[in-house]
């Protein structure tokens, strides 16, 4: 029989710095805890401010090699490196399941999706183009040229293990960038095995370089002089704190950094699709930014969707990631644990509902970080359930009477990355799609980012840049205008 410990055999320790496999660090090290089991499966090694100058000097010396690289070249590293992340799945998957909890039959569709991500951004990679200005004044030829920005501290999120951290490096690799990646230490083993592969798939020593570090070397990392631009994936309050690092040298950045997406369902909605949909709070344990995690109802369906969440909630199975048939698995670790226990606990004290869960997990359970997928009825859009996010399995739900009603409580919200309608009335669906303040809207079904191959980003406390598609890569160019008087 294969447990745990012989599973966390294939956890990757070692930083990547250039051509160099680090096993030390003088940041220390960090305990890594397989969320389902609450035991120490991993030590990790933990980069100081030594190790990320090491490592930015090894993306600054890499720079000019890797620009030199013809865009075409730089396309078939990018989409080897994606095929070999397709070739690791089972890999990969596994060593997701165990950092941050994913079920073994949800990982490996990650996995996939980093390696989406990867050959999306190598498709742009050659197709980067310019543009020529008409003759200005006799004499003078103008056009512009598309340039790297240079090197790119890329902070990336856990809660997508290989398949967040495809999200966040392939478009600054397909811009002639090199990288330094800082994975978060709840989930770093998956960023490690895919750098060791894009090393494997030819990428040049030093244009992807992996570190995981605390709070004084990130400072480092983000501050660090020779750093272009910051991309990061995390908390509104993480990513206000490292714009205000980056703006001390007036570092540009792309911050994705979470929402508080409504769902709105008006009475003629298809009550299936939109059961489904909500079920989306048990999708990695509801661990996701664009989660629809306050659902309004209208008010003449609120009982049958109600209704039919509950009993659809009670066939989901929670457990071992790696059990026969689980479909959610843990938070990510006991701090996530609290605060997503201790919100829906408060809830109850503003006035808030249970209907579905609110617990911990019992029995076999108990080690790990489980929660019950729950559902609260809330009163008003005013308590912290309705306006902070979650990131657990939890979702509130609130009744509307007619569509300004629902607009207004949908954008009542200091996010804006993602929002959805459930109607079968079409011209409702442009109305409401268009009112919604926020970057993505997915209309009776459907979830953001719809892909890798057009744009995802959000407003306001949800951040600002884009990832995906062309406009994504952009982010990583510089125009240079270049006149020439003939």
């Amino acid at each position: 029989m294969t447990t745990t410990t012989d599973r966390a055999s294939v956890l990757p320790t070692r930083l990547l710095v250039g051509d160099a496999h680090l096993d030390s660090a003088s940041g220390g090290t960090y305990e890594h805890v397989n969320p389902a089991t609450g035991e120490v499966q991993a030590t990790v090694p933990m980069a100081g401010p030594e190790e990320i100058d090491r490592a930015v000097a090894a993306a600054r010396a890499a720079l000019p090699g890797w620009r030199r690289w013809s865009p075409v070249d730089r396309r078939r590293v990018l989409v080897r490196f994606a095929e070999l992340i397709r070739e690791h799945v089972d890999e990969l998957a596994t060593i997701a399941s165990l950092e941050m909890g994913g079920p073994r039959a949800y990982t490996p569709y990650a996995v996939q999706w980093g390696a989406d991500w990867v050959e999306e951004a190598a498709g742009w990679a050659d197709r980067l183009t310019g543009e020529t200005s008409p003759l200005s004044r006799r004499g003078v030829l103008e056009y512009t040229a598309v340039e790297p920005v240079g090197v790119v501290a890329a902070l990336a999120t856990w809660n997508g293990s290989t398949g967040a951290y495809g999200m966040t490096i392939g478009a600054p690799l397909a811009a002639g960038c090199t990288v330094v990646a800082k994975p978060s230490e709840l989930a770093p083993f998956g960023a490690i095995r895919a750098t060791e592969l894009a090393l494997e798939a030819g990428l040049p020593p030093g244009v992807l370089n992996v570190v995981t570090a605390g709070v004084d070397a990130s400072q480092a990392l983000i501050t660090h002089p020779d750093i272009s631009k910051i991309t990061f994936t995390g908390s509104p309050a993480t990513g206000r704190r490292i714009a205000a690092a980056a703006a001390q040298r007036l570092t540009p950045c792309v911050l994705e950094l979470g929402g508080k997406s409504a769902s709105i369902v008006f009475d003629d909605a298809d009550l299936d699709r939109a059961v489904t949909a909500a079920l989306g709070l048990t999708a990695n344990a509801g661990q996701v930014c664009t989660l629809g995690s306050r659902l309004l109802v209208h008010t003449s369906i609120r009982d049958r969707f109600v209704e039919r969440l509950t009993s659809a909630l009670g066939t989901v199975r929670v457990g071992d990631p790696f059990g026969d048939g689980v479909t959610m698995g843990p938070v990510i670790d006991r701090t996530s644990l609290d605060r997503v226990l201790g919100m829906v606990h408060r809830a109850q004290t503003y006035g808030g509902t249970v209907l579905a869960g609110g617990g911990r997990g019992t029995g076999e359970l108990e080690g790990g970080w489980f929660v019950e997928p729950t559902v609260v009825a809330l009163p008003d859009n005013t308590g912290e359930l309705a306006r902070d996010e979650v990131f657990g399995p939890v979702v509130g739900i609130q009744t509307f009477d007619d569509e300004d009603e629902a607009v207004a409580i949908a954008n009542d919200t200091d996010y804006g990355l993602a929002g959805y309608v459930f109607t079968s009335d079409l011209a409702r669906a442009h109305r409401v799609a268009a009112a919604l303040d926020t970057g993505n809207v997915g209309v009776n079904g459907g979830a953001a980012p719809a892909g890798p191959h057009i744009g995802f980003g959000g407003r306001r406390q949800s951040g600002y840049g884009k990832q995906g598609g062309l406009g994504g890569v952009l982010e990583f160019v510089d125009h240079k205008t270049v006149q020439i008087l003939l």
